[in-house]
C-alpha cells in the first residue's frame, strides 16, 4: 500500500480495480490539514489520462503489473501470438492492444510484454528497429534533390516515406512510434 506521499512520477498503482501509472505529481502542504497530493494517472488498460487529488492519510493500493519477455511469432486478422522464451508458454493478444507490432516487428524477434492479473496490457516495442527494404522505386538519373521522398516496402511489409537514395537492399531504422524513416543503418 501506498500513501499519497509516495505517488512519484513513474509509480505504478491500482485504482478500481485497474492499473494506472503516476505521470504528474504536485503536493500541497496544509499547516495542520496535513497534505494534498495532486497526481495526474494514465490507465495502462485504455491509455486515458485523469487527474486524481489524494489526502494525507489515504492509503493506495500497489499495480501488480509485471513484465515478461515475448517471442513475436506470428499474427492474424485479430489476433497477435507470442511465446515466453523461458517457459515457451504462448500467448493470444488482440491485435487493437498495439496494431503496430506486425508493421515493424520480425517473426522471432523478442520484445516485453506487459501483464497485469495474468492478462497482457501492453506491448512495449523498441523505440527503432532495423528492417530490409525488399522494393523501392528507382529514381531517374538526376532527380535527386534531398527533399525527394518515395514509397519504401519493408520486409514486414509496412511502407515507410524514404529519400530517394534508397534501395533495395538497404537496412534502414524505422522510428515504431510514428513509422517515420531515420537513416540508413551501418552494416
Amino acid at each position: 500500500m501506498y500513501s499519497p506521499t509516495d505517488l512519484k512520477k513513474g509509480t505504478v498503482v491500482q485504482i478500481d480495480g485497474e492499473p494506472y501509472r503516476v505521470v504528474e505529481y504536485s503536493q500541497k502542504v496544509m499547516g495542520r490539514g496535513g497534505s494534498i497530493v495532486n497526481v495526474k494517472i494514465k490507465n495502462l488498460i485504455t491509455g486515458a489520462v485523469i487527474p486524481k487529488t489524494f489526502k494525507g492519510q489515504e492509503k493506495i493500493e500497489a499495480a501488480d503489473v509485471t513484465n515478461q519477455p515475448g517471442q513475436y511469432l506470428y499474427s492474424d486478422n485479430d489476433s497477435l501470438f507470442f511465446m515466453n522464451p523461458e517457459t515457451f508458454e504462448q500467448f493470444q493478444v488482440a491485435k487493437d492492444i498495439n496494431e503496430d507490432v506486425p508493421k515493424f516487428i520480425k517473426e522471432g524477434e523478442n520484445i516485453t510484454l506487459q501483464f497485469f492479473n495474468d492478462n497482457v496490457i501492453n506491448i512495449e516495442m523498441p523505440t527503432t528497429v532495423n528492417l530490409v527494404v525488399v522494393h523501392t522505386e528507382s529514381v531517374v538519373k538526376g532527380d535527386t534533390t534531398s527533399s525527394v521522398n518515395k514509397d519504401a516496402e519493408l520486409e514486414t511489409g509496412a511502407t515507410v516515406k524514404v529519400p530517394a537514395f534508397i534501395k533495395d537492399g538497404d537496412i534502414l531504422k524505422v522510428d515504431t512510434r510514428d513509422g517515420s524513416y531515420v537513416e540508413r543503418a551501418k552494416g
